[in-house]
């Protein structure tokens, strides 16, 4: 069973506690979260209720029916000037607003209920909601030129094998596994925003669809409130390990993802 905010707003611990009760679960996932990074860096105690609050308030009630709890985090916890991946064991240190208060976030799961799954992920795209790859199709349609920063890098995971990590997770836990820690879990192989940019024009324009001129900038050319990190590789081989599922190439899935967005937009009158 999953829920809107409307229906649990995790900033409420009444609402919350309700939810789960009503679901009787075996697990409890949080997914949900403050992710406008640059409005949090004026909207701060908005999202420390969201990403610092309520995920304590979600762990504590996992924790009351003896529950595990998979929280969804970020690579925003780390500051991106490391040389290669990240492993669990870095050192977080967040450049802003959303950073920190994922990172503590974290830090209350932690405290709240020792039977958790910490999952950092990255670079989060998918057919629904708001993303960099749904953005990319429709400026591309509404732009002859596309100007892309090149300097931070990262690892695109597609929304349909974070829900296979999650589905992993829980198939361990009916198991009786009990790898409880942080993991990161994210797309394999290693891109920039330019890169994926290109990809999503390149197999847009082989089925049709317009190409237009892509430049390449430095993030000091876009302007934003708040601080990327550099580098925001994640190292999954611990989650693979653990789990027994590594996500496939990012540029397979999200070939996959542009194929089922332009038929859809195809369908549409």
């Amino acid at each position: 069973m999953g829920c809107t905010r409307r229906q649990a707003d995790i900033t409420s611990p009444l609402e919350v506690e309700a939810a789960i009760c009503s679901a009787n679960p075996g697990l409890v996932l949080n997914a949900a979260a403050y992710t406008a990074v640059d409005r949090a860096e004026a909207e701060p105690e908005a999202a420390r209720k969201a990403n610092t609050a309520g995920a304590g308030i979600v762990a504590r009630a996992a924790a009351a029916r003896r529950l595990p709890v998979i929280h969804i985090s970020t690579d925003y916890v780390f500051d991106g000037t490391k040389k290669g991946a990240y492993i669990e064991t870095d050192p977080v240190s967040p450049l802003g607003v959303y950073g920190l208060t994922k990172a503590a976030g974290e830090m209350r799961v932690r405290e709240e209920n020792p039977r958790h799954i910490i999952l950092r992920t990255s670079w989060v795209y998918g057919r629904f909601g708001t993303n960099f790859l749904k953005t990319v199709l429709r400026l591309s349609r509404e732009r002859e030129e596309l100007r892309i920063v090149a300097d931070q890098w990262g690892c695109p995971t597609a929304s349909q094998d974070l829900a296979e990590a999650a589905f992993a997770i829980g198939r361990a836990c009916a198991l009786g596994a009990e790898a409880w820690g942080t993991y990161h879990f994210a797309g394999t192989g290693v891109t920039s925003w330019h890169g994926f940019a290109s990809f999503i024009i390149e197999a847009q324009a082989q089925a049709g669809g317009p190409r237009p001129r892509l430049i390449a900038i430095p993030s000091t050319e876009y302007p934003s409130l708040a601080k990327r990190p550099a580098n925001s590789a994640l190292n999954c081989e611990l989650f693979a390990g653990a789990f027994g599922y590594k996500a496939p190439p990012w540029q397979a899935r999200a070939l996959e993802t542009i194929e089922m967005l332009l038929k859809g937009s195809r369908a549409q009158p």
